[in-house]
């Protein structure tokens, strides 16, 4: 067993945002679990979150991959594709 945990080090230039502490950071100096990233520029990053909300926003409104509607949803209604998955024994 170690008596030290291995501490991950960045390439130089790799710039994250740490969803614990809110900031940005050169390096990972946080847990994985606990940022975006990496991002090319301190920029980058510091917009992280504003780029989640819209990565957000798309995948919810994209027809694709957001098969149920809310009446669906209200139902109790599983979309089964048109009966595509009903059993015929």
């Amino acid at each position: 067993m170690a008596l030290f945990k291995k501490r991950t080090v960045g390439k130089p230039g790799e710039w994250f945002y740490c969803l614990k502490h809110q900031k940005v950071e050169e390096g990972p100096d946080c847990p994985a679990k606990d940022r975006f990233g990496p991002y090319g520029s301190r920029e980058e990053a510091l917009h992280a979150m504003e780029t989640a909300q819209e990565r957000n926003q798309e995948w919810d409104t994209d027809p694709r991959w957001h098969d149920r509607t809310a009446d669906d949803e209200r139902d109790g209604r599983a979309d089964d594709d048109e009966g595509e998955n009903e059993r015929t024994d």
